[in-house]
């Protein structure tokens, strides 16, 4: 059965929603093993046991958050060369645009030869202040369902063998 990995790191529990949302829409599709984990508990055995990615985070100072920098550094050169072709897709929670961490995901993705399945779902939470960056997060309903749409999607490509 293939494995769907999700990845994620939330400070605020933003993107832990969009996370957990997606986790479940692709726990409703059979046929797929479904993990999430934190991206300070994933290694790169878990890398290479999944067939397909979800990576989720939040974007810090226009760029990805660096607990999950640190998961790709710790896991970029042992998967390295072993996972040409396999699918994944990014979700953002962002203050502003999301788009520093989205292109810092894809040259990592693009680096493991990994196969962009879905465009940045970027979620924008408009914190501009300190306090409301530092502040817990809630996400809109709507931009919950998108996730939960993609880990849906990705699921069944896993298990339509589309990807």
């Amino acid at each position: 059965m293939p494995g769907l990995l999700i990845v994620y790191h939330s400070a605020t529990g933003g993107t832990r929603q969009m996370a957990e949302a997606a986790l479940a829409g692709a726990q409703a599709e059979s046929g797929v093993a479904t993990t999430l984990l934190h991206a300070g508990e994933a290694g790169p055995a878990h890398v290479l046991d999944a067939a397909g990615y979800l990576f989720a985070a939040p974007e810090n100072l226009a760029s990805l958050a660096g607990v999950m920098k640190d998961f790709f550094d710790r896991c970029y050169y042992p998967a390295l060369d072993r996972l040409a072709g396999r699918p994944y897709a990014t979700m953002i929670c962002a203050g502003s645009d999301g788009q520093g961490a989205a292109r810092q995901v894809a040259r990592i993705a693009t680096g493991w030869r990994l196969r962009e399945v879905a465009a940045p779902l970027i979620v924008c939470t408009h914190a501009q202040t300190p306090a409301a960056i530092l502040a817990p997060k809630t996400i809109p309903p709507a931009d919950l369902a998108a996730c939960t749409e993609l880990g849906a999607a990705l699921a069944a490509g896993l298990a339509l063998g589309v990807f």
